[in-house]
């Protein structure tokens, strides 16, 4: 099939781009996406500058017009498919990838809605509105917490000094976050050891330094052994003397 384009002064004229055309047709080539608009420009251009002398004919119009329904009627499911999912998604924890400048940024929330406008489906996370297009990752709300905890707990044991250099002033810091930790569920320790492994070894290194610092415990049974005896001597001795004193009567 021919294609004729109007040439004016040696140019070709009526807004025909053949720049244009040819990134098109790489773009197609390469995978690049052909939205429906894009299509039926083609098709009309085609129409508008083809051969009289070889026209197009009616098959390949018909060929043409399928490819073309079938291309809206995926592009029909891909949206009905995508609002799905952002209706799945309400209530659910997530990590949007924010480009900017060359950078991507992180953000992350519990959906609270979706809106649609368009081809486009926006998800509103704490106020704010994010194309769903930069869904990063959809996020266990457990495994969240447990995310949130572990960052507390390095910053946490960040601050301790090396369990060399620990003291008995650090004494009071320390069984703070020993008991933090305990408090933990079983899932977020797992998380911390698994993640943290560095911070969660420091932390055992520390516990068991402070172990070494800490002064013995008195033995009270001992003491009160001592005192015990020293209460049965002095009642001994009151009696005694309330014997004597009755015998001299």
């Amino acid at each position: 099939m021919a294609i004729q384009v109007p040439v004016k002064d040696g140019e070709i004229v009526n807004g025909y781009d053949p720049t244009k055309e040819a990134e098109e047709k790489k773009q197609e080539r390469s995978g690049g996406a052909l939205g429906k608009e894009a299509f039926l420009q083609l098709l009309v251009a085609q129409m508008k500058y083809q051969d009289p002398l070889e026209p197009t004919s009616n098959t390949e119009y018909i060929s043409q017009l399928a490819t073309f329904s079938s291309l809206e009627e995926m592009q029909n499911m891909r949206a009905s498919l995508e609002a799905t999912q952002a209706t799945n998604l309400v209530g659910k924890v997530v990590i949007m990838g924010i480009e900017t400048n060359g950078e991507t940024n992180f953000i992350s929330g519990r959906v609270d809605q979706v809106r649609r406008e368009g081809s486009k489906t926006y998800l509103s996370i704490e106020g704010s509105w994010y194309n769903i297009d930069d869904l990063d990752t959809v996020v266990d709300e457990d495994y969240m917490e447990a995310t949130l905890i572990g960052e507390d707990f390095k910053k946490e044991i960040d601050k301790m000094p090396d369990p060399k250099k620990l003291t008995l002033a650090h004494q009071k810091t320390l069984a703070a976050i020993t008991a933090a930790y305990n408090s933990l569920t079983a899932y977020q320790q797992n998380y911390i050891k698994s993640y943290y492994k560095d911070e969660y070894a420091k932390f055992e290194a520390l516990v068991e330094r402070m172990k070494e610092l800490s002064p013995p415990e008195e033995d009270d049974k001992t003491e009160g052994g001592d005192k015990t005896e020293g209460s049965g001597d002095g009642e001994g001795s009151s009696d005694g003397t309330t014997e004597g004193t009755e015998g001299a009567a």
